[in-house]
């Protein structure tokens, strides 16, 4: 086992669980990004992450002002108008964000080879264990 992890189930690896589960998650990742550039209206988010349904956006964004990353400020205008902007807390994670997108766009060409050479040893797995074992029989 490496140095510093445990597979103890104490109260610091559930914490730690927990807060990775949220951050590490699509849509929190996503959401945390969309964010780095200043606060952002609700609809302006969702325009902008490709694939999000406005109630996982809005279950998304809940969770993260409940963990204290992100504030919601709601202007009384008619309709009244709901921001979101990172907490000083939700920044300390623009970096991480950042360096693991990095990651992923320096070896998305390995990743994706690595997928079709597992994806086709797996099909050829699948048509063997198919096709019914033949016997030669010798005359």
């Amino acid at each position: 086992m490496s140095p510093g992890y445990s597979t103890a189930p104490d109260d610091a690896c559930l914490d730690i669980r927990e807060v990775l589960n949220r951050v590490g998650d699509k849509w929190s990742l996503l959401v945390v990004g969309a964010l780095d550039g200043g606060p952002r209206r609700f609809n302006d988010l969702r325009r902008n992450i490709h694939g999000v349904s406005q109630r996982m956006l809005t279950l998304t964004l809940r969770l993260l002002e409940r963990d204290g990353l992100v504030t919601r400020t709601v202007f009384a205008t008619v309709p009244p108008s709901v921001e979101y902007q990172l907490t000083p807390l939700g920044r300390t994670l623009i970096e991480p964000v950042r360096a693991l997108s990095q990651w992923a766009r320096q070896h998305r060409d390995e990743i994706r080879a690595a997928r079709a050479q597992f994806d086709g040893q797996a099909v050829n797995e699948t048509v063997s264990a198919r096709q019914p074992a033949l016997d030669v029989v010798e005359a």
